[in-house]
């Protein structure tokens, strides 16, 4: 058994790693890199005006045999981990043929992501897998592994063949919502795995131990009950925190009111867990309707959409009406709707994302807008990966002969981490033997 690392050696996002045998070829992950090469012929907003030859060329797409052109030696299977872009987003250039194996509810966030972007994510040949039950393809075994992480339906994969082991922990963590996930996992997992490819997000930043969602929660309800208009800018793909969010409106006696499209996204996935949604056994949530996100929809002929929820609806007139009792739920793309209320002044304004994301323009001109409103700014935020703490649990667990660093831009300090270890620090395209 054989393994290369497409993308993410060097750098966090675009995830792809590739495993064959002589008789069989798998694909880990297949995501759009966060870091773009430097190109000037690249143009992230025409990818598609490009040959896959030409993407292959800019350094997008990895060269990959079998797995755009069914003539070629076939991939036998794309397994994907979650469901975030820097995981998934190159999916719309793989053969239609090719079989795709992933959770249901990744599955219904990559359809509810693409119906509201406008894209055409069509998969025709999923596989719906479930935690800890093995999947062969070929002479390959793959065995997912259901993770703590702050996308919803998060796998590890363990991947086993002619007696040889790897396992690709994905993105996880055990400070969110379901850390007996993790808990379940270090005490059913395989031992002596021969390759760990281990995320290292966090590497690089603090040692402390993250806050968990439940703190965040304490912290939210706190802040709710000043009883002053708030307003949370979070990822409306982001279960943990939404659900955080909705918990602390209650115990806060708050409105959460929240747009269509995270209305659409918890009512998709109310049927794989115990979510609220707006319905009439969540009074605390009502809907409200942006106004260039509702035109959107209704331009691509979704116009349904706007009628799902109408029941649950809030408008501006109660927003204004009594702010102190809502919570809402914002982006950037709704600073025309924020621009017709006039209860700002006095307000909080709470960024709920990685830091990092306030060096993006229009994130930050969305800050200094809402602060030039006088909205006093606040960021309540955990992460989504594993602290260094729990990355040396899931080594322990796991106990690998080797470890190689993925999805970090911190390979480097690795041994520096973890100085018991054989860290094995490689470049994106070497092929790695399971020996």
């Amino acid at each position: 058994m054989q393994f290369k690392i497409h993308r993410g050696t060097k750098e966090i996002g675009g995830s792809c790693i590739e495993v064959w045998t002589d008789k069989t070829r798998i694909v880990l992950d297949f995501g759009m890199p966060l870091v773009f090469p430097d190109n000037p012929a690249y143009d992230l907003q025409k990818l598609y005006d490009y040959s896959i030859d030409q993407l292959i060329g800019f350094g997008l797409l990895p060269e990959i045999q079998g797995l755009y052109l069914s003539k070629e030696r076939p991939v036998n299977g794309l397994f994907i981990s979650h469901a975030h872009m820097d995981h998934y987003g190159l999916i719309d250039f793989i053969r239609p043929d090719l079989e795709v194996f992933l959770g249901a509810p990744t599955h219904e966030l990559i359809k509810i992501t693409s119906l509201f972007s406008g894209k055409t994510r069509d998969l025709k040949r999923c596989n719906y897998f479930k935690s800890a039950e093995p999947l062969s393809i070929g002479d390959i075994i793959v065995t997912p592994y259901l993770m703590d992480h702050s996308a919803f339906d998060a796998y590890a994969f363990l991947i086993e063949s002619e007696g040889k082991s790897i396992f690709y922990s994905g993105d996880f963590r055990k400070h969110g919502r379901k850390p007996n996930a993790f808990y379940w996992f270090t005490h059913n997992c395989l031992k002596n795995v021969d390759f760990l490819l281990l995320e290292g997000t966090s590497i690089g930043r603090s040692e402390k131990v993250s806050l968990s969602e439940p703190e965040i929660e304490s912290i939210f309800s706190r802040e709710f009950s000043k009883h002053k208009f708030t307003m949370v800018y979070s990822s409306g793909q982001n279960i943990d925190r939404l659900v955080s969010i909705y918990k602390a409106c209650k115990n806060a006696g708050r409105i959460f009111a929240i747009d269509f499209y995270t209305a659409n996204v918890l009512l998709s996935l109310s049927k794989y867990a115990s979510l609220p949604f707006p319905s009439p056994n969540f009074p605390e949530i009502r809907v409200f309707f942006p106004w260039g996100l509702s035109k959107k929809m209704s331009d691509l002929g979704h116009k349904q959409l706007l009628y799902n929820f109408t029941d649950f609806k809030i408008s501006k007139e109660q927003i204004n009406g009594d702010p102190g009792k809502i919570v809402m739920f914002v982006r950037p793309t709704m600073k025309v709707d924020i621009n017709r209320l006039f209860c700002l002044s006095g307000g909080t304004f709470i960024y709920s994302l990685w830091s990092g994301y306030l060096k993006d323009k229009r994130t930050n001109d969305f800050v200094s807008y809402l602060q030039s409103k006088g909205m006093e700014f606040m960021a309540i935020h955990t992460s989504g990966h594993a602290d260094i703490p729990t990355l040396r649990e899931m080594i322990s667990a796991l106990n690998p002969s080797v470890i190689i660093p993925v999805h970090t831009f911190e390979s480097n300090r690795y041994q520096e981490v973890f100085p018991d270890r054989n860290i094995r620090i490689v470049n994106d395209k070497d092929v790695i033997d399971v020996v």
